[in-house]
């Protein structure tokens, strides 16, 4: 296909709309480019462009993943998604995952296994026992530092068990957090494992985030799998039975009633059943073959990444694919790295990792975020170019995010204007005079403001926290509070100790500080009383979700309800000339309930007919009892009453005395 043609052709026969922002519609593809590459390019999922493709006629061959497309092939796709393509080599430059050689079979890889569970159901307790099975074997070095990830040998749990080329000699552990301010973590945690294993408190069974790690599991159990650990056996008078028939209301049956999910009973703190634990997994291990190149270029993940006083930037990852060796250029997210020091779990430096091994990584230019795709790069100029690149597609993004919320608020101007000259037509239709059409649109005027003056307000944070994966699940907790009329916004978030920048950053953006787990100096708490920036610092993340949720509650709107505090009836009506011969309509009522009174906060509804039709609303201008002047009449006393701004009270209408108080306000 011709691509002037094609595009031509396109112009040609499309059909009429609104202009579409050209930003938008501009897309970079390189000389040549795999199929892979192109749905990331295009932002589509593969089977899509695959798809795609099909219905433009290219060979099931052409439509595979690895296959390299032309340029001109790449632009006619690029058309049928309404994108304006352009060849440059420049722009598209960026680092992908390498295809693994088809036909060859890996070497076998250690099995990655998250631990997951409810809060307080034991977790940290299992891989400390875990942990220290290892270091008890005679490991140097011991445990200096926790990364949330850590290596075991086999034969440090099953010394029994023989070396077996069929079988991992390690397997690695993944803890996630248990609270439920987590989600993302444990979420990210499922995505980067091969097994899950469920910890289950034997004397609290099911609970909330048991059932969030079944429902994680089975949207992807086709790739990972499941074993139930029942922990805390040692404690008496456990039932099983219920434990078993809570998981099967899950849909979990486990194999020793018939199911097909092992299940093995432990005991962290006595270190029970650990060995049983660990056959399980290398035998899952086993009929599962893990396996992945151990050459070519290396990926991983970004399991968690914080800032060390001593080392700078350091961020644990896990080895996927590939081997990670020190001096290597890598990049992940929008930053990059050449690996100046690389260490295990037990702080040892390493020369290099295989796949299935956590490490900590020091060099980091800038901090990449928990779940970023970990890449090599062939040398330092490759690693800059395609963050370069990276940086340059975001901000386009976000160039496109402003227009669009430009062009959103000019819609609304427009359709104001649109519907205050429908209703000054309506008005003049009517035969409403000049003044009376003012009156309206300055009414009209004063409730679009209070309209646009009422939009969702906004309380503005700036997030720290001790490590990325923990900035992540307090965004993720604060982001989700609030309504349709308050909410949060954060405009900065970033990992390590408060710092006076920090608060300038806060000032500036109007913005309060959440400090989770990190330290914040005398010395920036005092700047930031100084500059009025709430702080709030707290190591317990609950805490710091309701001090939130109650600062969004205090910019709701407030909530008023009304108590009637006296009624009256219009009795008759009287007209009365004052000074400067204007006539005023005093009603004159009795009191039946209550007390009717003129002083501030007190307001007055005014109903007629049977049906109770309110007329107006407002306050007494003047409230008379014997041609005295007085603040209050109550019940079985006559009076006369005039209405700030209304005159036509009727006989038979009823007078409403009410106030209002402020109710409190919920989310």
């Amino acid at each position: 296909m011709n691509l002037a043609r094609v595009r031509s052709e396109r112009e040609r026969t499309k059909k009429p709309k609104e202009v579409e922002s050209r930003l938008e519609k501009k897309v970079f593809v390189p000389s040549s480019v795999s199929v892979g590459r192109l749905a990331h390019i295009f932002d589509v999922k593969i089977f899509n462009l695959q798809r795609t493709m099909q219905r433009l006629g290219l060979s099931e061959d052409q439509r595979r993943s690895d296959y390299l497309l032309t340029s001109e092939e790449a632009c006619n796709i690029a058309l049928e998604y309404g994108l304006d393509p352009t060849v440059d080599d420049e722009r598209t430059f960026d680092i992908f995952p390498e295809p693994d050689a088809e036909g060859v079979v890996q070497p076998l890889r250690p099995p990655v296994v998250t631990i997951m569970g409810h809060v307080d159901h034991g977790k940290t307790t299992l891989l400390d026992s875990l942990r220290d099975s290892s270091v008890a074997t005679g490991e140097a070095g011991g445990i200096t530092q926790h990364i949330g990830a850590f290596s075991v040998p086999l034969s440090s749990l099953l010394p029994s068990a023989p070396a077996d080329s069929s079988t991992p000699g390690t397997i690695t552990f993944l803890d996630t957090p248990g609270h439920a301010a987590f989600t993302a973590m444990r979420a990210r945690g499922a995505s980067v494992t091969d097994m899950v294993v469920l910890v289950v408190a034997a004397d609290d069974g099911v609970m909330p985030q048991t059932k969030e790690v079944i429902e994680l599991w089975k949207a992807d159990q086709d790739k990972v799998g499941l074993v139930v650990a029942i922990n805390k056996c040692d404690k008496p008078g456990i039932d099983f039975d219920k434990i078993k028939s809570a998981l099967g209301a899950e849909g979990i049956l486990l194999e020793e009633d018939g199911g097909d999910v092992p299940s093995v009973r432990v005991s962290g703190l006595k270190k029970e059943g650990l060995d049983k634990l660990v056959e399980t997994l290398s035998t899952l291990a086993e009929i599962r073959e893990l396996r992945a190149r151990t050459t070519g270029k290396m990926e991983g993940y970004v399991l968690e990444s914080r800032v060390d006083r001593g080392q700078g930037n350091v961020a644990t990852v896990l080895v996927s694919k590939g081997t990670l060796s020190a001096g290597t250029c890598i990049v992940a997210g929008t930053t990059w790295a050449r690996v100046r020091q690389m260490q295990d779990s037990a702080g040892r430096s390493l020369r290099s990792a295989p796949p299935g091994t956590p490490v900590s990584i020091m060099g980091w230019r800038d901090l990449p975020s928990a779940g970023d795709q970990l890449l090599e790069a062939s040398n330092e100029d490759e690693a800059k170019k395609a963050i370069s690149n990276r940086l340059r597609e975001i901000e386009r993004k976000k160039l496109l995010a402003d227009v669009e919320s430009i062009n959103i608020k000019r819609v609304a101007e427009r359709k104001k204007v649109e519907l205050e000259e429908e209703g000054v037509g309506r008005l003049k239709e009517e035969g409403k005079s000049e003044a009376e059409i003012q009156v309206w649109k300055r009414e009209f005027e004063r409730q679009s403001g209070a309209e646009e003056e009422g939009g969702k307000k906004e309380l503005r944070l700036v997030v720290k926290g001790d490590v990325s994966g923990s900035v992540e699940a307090v965004v993720g907790s604060l982001e989700g509070i609030g309504n349709a009329q308050a909410g949060v916004k954060i405009v900065h978030v970033g990992v390590g100790e408060v710092g006076e920048s920090d608060v300038h950053m806060a000032e500036a953006g109007k913005a309060s500080i959440i400090a989770f787990s990190v330290p914040t100096s005398r010395s920036t708490q005092n700047l930031a009383r100084t500059l009025n920036v709430p702080l709030h610092s707290d190591s317990v993340i609950y805490r710091l979700i309701e001090t939130v949720r109650s600062e969004v509650i205090k910019l709701l709107p407030a909530v008023y309800e009304s108590r009637v505090t006296g009624e009256a009836v219009v009795q008759q009506v009287f007209e009365i000339k004052m000074k400067g011969k204007e006539v005023v309509k005093i009603a004159g009522c009795k009191v039946g309930n209550g007390v009717v009174e003129s002083k501030e906060g007190v307001g007055i509804r005014v109903l007629r007919g049977a049906d109770r039709v309110q007329v107006y609303e407002g306050t007494i201008e003047t409230l008379k009892h014997l041609k005295k002047d007085v603040t209050e009449v109550r019940k079985g006393t006559e009076c006369g009453i005039s209405f700030h701004g209304f005159t036509d009270v009727r006989e038979g209408d009823e007078i409403i005395a009410f106030t209002k108080f402020e109710v409190p306000r919920h989310l």
